[in-house]
């Protein structure tokens, strides 16, 4: 582990190990940490160079000191990690709001990324009904915040086993209230299509059961191949991670070997 100074307002912890091949950086989801890739890196790590950061907030990383934790700031995190380690390409892998800041990263950055694999990948926010939405945002910011978050949160782990339930509802609880809020709602501003489609090298996104409404990307999104994994919660790397860690190599190595994942992946 290490701390590393953020340009202006934030320190980014970071995980760093492995060596050779390709490396892989991971990027967590609101409310968790590094930790909830420490299957993916340990099975990495044997052959390749593998990291994982705590955004801004999250973990052992500073919060913002002004509040901002709009995608596109949490996918900056992304390149001052990538500058610190002296990552000149790497492949992407992006958790739910990491899954956002992974495409906002790569929408930009698009020479640096070799390959963008989404993991149960936040949706189009913008579609979502403000009836619905509105009264979510300020509960978060009212005195019902906790058992607000703490009952949305169990819905995305249905499916989970107990282990990962206690381990994510216990990293959730660790992330402060105003970083959780933030978080949620400058996410719902972003526009993760536009981005997605100025990205055109090989991407994939694993799905869950909980990820296929209108407005998730796979069906908005027509040259994005999915896969869903079946008897998962949201966290779907830590419940299945030896299926996940399988579809994780076949991805790497259709990278570097200079392909895409196939078009008719998962459809």
């Amino acid at each position: 582990m290490a701390l590393y100074p953020e340009a202006m307002d934030a320190r980014i912890n970071i995980d760093d190990g492995g060596r050779g091949g390709l490396p892989v950086v991971f990027v967590h989801s609101l409310a968790g940490n590094a930790s909830q890739w420490s299957m993916q890196l340990d099975h990495l790590r044997k052959e390749r160079r593998a990291v994982a950061f705590d955004m801004r907030g999250h973990g052992l990383s500073d919060p913002s000191s002004d509040g901002d934790y709009w995608v596109e700031t949490l996918a900056k995190d992304i390149g001052i990690v990538a500058r610190s380690l002296d990552l000149e390409r790497f492949v992407l892998v992006g958790h739910s709001l990491g899954g956002s800041a992974s495409i906002a990263y790569a929408g930009e950055n698009p020479h640096r990324v070799r390959g963008l694999l989404l993991v149960d990948p936040s949706g189009d926010g913008r579609m979502l009904p403000n009836e619905i939405i509105e009264p979510f945002l300020a509960a978060l910011q009212s005195d019902d915040y906790l058992r607000t978050i703490r009952d949305y949160w169990q819905t995305l782990l249905v499916g989970s086993s107990q282990v990962v339930a206690e381990r994510v509802m216990n990293d959730l609880y660790a992330t402060p209230k105003d970083v959780v809020a933030g978080a949620f709602r400058d996410s719902l501003l972003f526009d993760p299509v536009s981005m997605l489609q100025r990205y055109s090298g090989p991407k994939l996104s694993v799905i869950s059961h909980l990820n296929d409404a209108p407005y998730s990307l796979h069906n908005l999104v027509s040259d994005l191949p999915f896969i869903k994994i079946s008897g998962t919660g949201h966290w779907l790397q830590m419940d299945q991670p030896d299926e996940f860690n399988w579809i994780l190599d076949q991805f790497l190595h259709s990278v570097e070997g200079g392909g895409k994942w196939p078009e008719d992946g998962g459809r």
